[in-house]
């Protein structure tokens, strides 16, 4: 899933080119490269499909020049999760109706790529053989409220993999005092937004909870993957509700089971999440920039272009970046604001800065 606007990250990350297509990490490769790259040793290449809105199909075929059209899903409007779910597995079921299916972002860091591919491996065996609806939690490392939790319970059925469990409740980011109690328990584990599941089980999942939006998607069944596709996508598209997978389907399914993770996984939602990524100075300081000098400056994220040499004095856990013409400098406990600050940045400011 490559169609979102990771407003987060402004302003490194615009509407024209956002973070999932951006070298954020500065590896020489953007967040998208690098999930392709990461899946491309699990499952063939031909076998991969990027979901992404149509201003941003040009993007992904630029940064992976391998991808064949088909393997690009465009949709003409952001409905969230559950459409663009639907969508790419009637594509892919169009073409193998006994597909397992694994739904990744294209904006996660996944440290240990070995263990990963295990997970997963095994998970997709997990899927064939039974009728469940697989996650991936993440055991936490700290109460961040940044995160959805999921709760899980011993299952018999997968008494041979105790890492496989039942699903028991699913939370949306708590307050830090739940957070706390969630960690505290030992029976919650963050919400990665990773999923594997049968086309055949996923769908059914679509009927059961969501059929309306089912309903829509199945009139095209004999349009995949044909030149009359992405005419019927245009004309529904507009008219499909938007909603998450996690509200729409997983939240209610009772064939829902998770795989307790390990791998060094991050979401990089905010700016807070790559300064826990990025290696520190002795002041716990990440830096981005060739030119960037500090003093008395603790606990804070400091991104500059190469050429712009930056001093910066006696600030404490602060975001500082400069991208694009624009300067933003807000406190690293205030980061969810931004989404605020580029609302009104395109209310007063128009497109230009956006």
């Amino acid at each position: 899933m490559a169609g979102g606007a990771g407003v987060r990250f402004w302003p490194m990350s615009r509407d024209s080119k956002p973070k999932q297509f951006i070298n954020i990490l500065g590896l020489d490769k953007s967040l998208i490269q690098m999930t392709y790259e990461r899946f491309k040793i699990i499952i063939p290449a031909e076998n991969i499909f990027v979901v992404t809105s149509d201003k941003y199909a040009s993007l992904v075929q630029e940064q992976i020049p391998s991808l064949k059209e088909y393997q690009i899903v465009s949709e003409p409007a952001r409905r969230n999760t559950a459409p663009c779910i639907a969508y790419a597995t009637h594509k892919i079921m169009a073409l193998n109706v006994d597909a397992n299916i694994v739904v990744a972002p294209s904006d996660h860091i996944i440290i240990n790529e070995i263990d990963f591919s295990k997970i997963i491996k095994q998970s997709l065996r997990a899927v064939e053989k039974d009728d469940i609806l697989m996650t991936l939690g993440i055991t936490p490392s700290r109460p961040d409220t940044g995160y959805g939790y999921i709760q899980y319970v011993f299952d018999s059925k997968y008494k041979k993999n105790k890492n496989i469990r039942k699903v028991k409740t699913f939370t949306e980011k708590p307050q830090y005092e739940m957070a706390v109690e969630f960690l505290k328990c030992g029976e919650f584990l963050w919400n990665s937004g990773i999923f594997i599941w049968s086309g055949k089980s996923i769908l059914k999942a679509f009927e059961k909870h969501l059929y309306d939006v089912y309903e829509l998607f199945q009139k095209g069944n004999n349009l995949y993957n044909t030149n009359d596709e992405k005419q019927f996508i245009q004309d529904i598209y507009p008219i499909c509700k938007s909603i998450s997978i996690d509200y729409g389907i997983m939240e209610k399914a009772e064939n829902v089971y998770v795989y307790i993770s390990n791998f060094g996984w991050s979401d990089i939602g905010t700016w807070g999440s790559l300064h826990d990524l990025k290696e520190k100075d002795k002041n716990n300081n990440a830096i981005y920039g060739k030119n960037v000098m500090l003093y008395n400056v603790t606990n804070s994220i400091v991104n500059m272009p190469k050429d712009k040499l930056a001093v910066i004095h006696g600030l404490d856990d602060y975001i500082i970046v400069e991208d694009n013409n624009i300067l933003l400098i807000c406190k690293k406990s205030d980061e969810q604001t931004i989404r605020q600050f580029v609302n009104d940045v395109h209310a007063e400011k128009g497109d230009k800065y956006i």
